[in-house]
């Protein structure tokens, strides 16, 4: 019984694995639709998020059936708790994915859009921080999950200077003002994006019992 037991819990926990990556690639796919101007891209994102949310679930299912088998010792509890509290984060960072894409969506054909905003390094910072918060949980490492959240704060900092040059833009060109309000809603959503890869560093210190 143990030893199905912890076969469950691998599987569970390769599962979490293939929610991170499924999520990272629509974030990553997202941010090249919106560059690109490639709507079809950003559809494919859209129509990817029912198999996001769908493995979500089947985690948290099987993270309760997990606890209700057979009663965990402290260890396979934090590590239970890290599992759905990582999903539920993961859910979240590829809805934030969703909305990028939505907008680049509505974005594809507008000829006029800000040039100072940085969107580019934004993205590559959130997209580099959810992969090694990531590689932190598979690999159950401290020391990288620690670096992952300190980073957070490199994604607030270009989140508000982003904001700033929107806003001197909007002011020196009206007519910018459309595309700018959708860069408004991307660069919020990457920022909340950032936050949440921050958690699942969290998480994972938790589940170390090193929060």
């Amino acid at each position: 019984m143990r030893a199905a037991y912890h076969e469950a819990l691998e599987g569970t926990r390769l599962d979490v694995v293939r929610l991170g990556a499924l999520v990272a690639d629509a974030l990553r796919v997202a941010a090249e639709a919106l560059d690109n101007r490639n709507a079809a891209a950003g559809a494919r994102v859209v129509a990817g998020d029912d198999v996001v949310d769908d493995l979500r679930r089947k985690i948290e299912a099987n993270c309760i059936e997990l606890i209700w088998r057979q009663q965990p010792v402290a260890g396979e509890l934090r590590e239970i708790a890290a599992m759905l509290n990582i999903a539920t984060d993961l859910e979240r960072i590829g809805d934030y994915a969703v909305e990028l894409a939505k907008n680049a969506i509505k974005l594809a054909d507008q000829p006029l859009r800000p040039q100072r905003v940085e969107i580019d390094r934004i993205v590559g910072e959130t997209h580099a921080m959810l992969l090694d918060a990531m590689r932190a949980y598979s690999e159950r490492d401290d020391e990288l999950a620690s670096a992952v959240i300190t980073r957070d704060a490199e994604v607030d900092r270009l989140y508000k200077r982003s904001i700033g040059l929107l806003q001197e833009e909007m002011q020196a060109d009206p007519e910018i003002i459309p595309s700018a309000t959708r860069y408004l809603f991307i660069l919020t959503s990457l920022e909340r994006a950032g936050d949440r890869a921050g958690n699942v560093a969290w998480h994972t210190k938790d589940m170390l019992g090193k929060g």
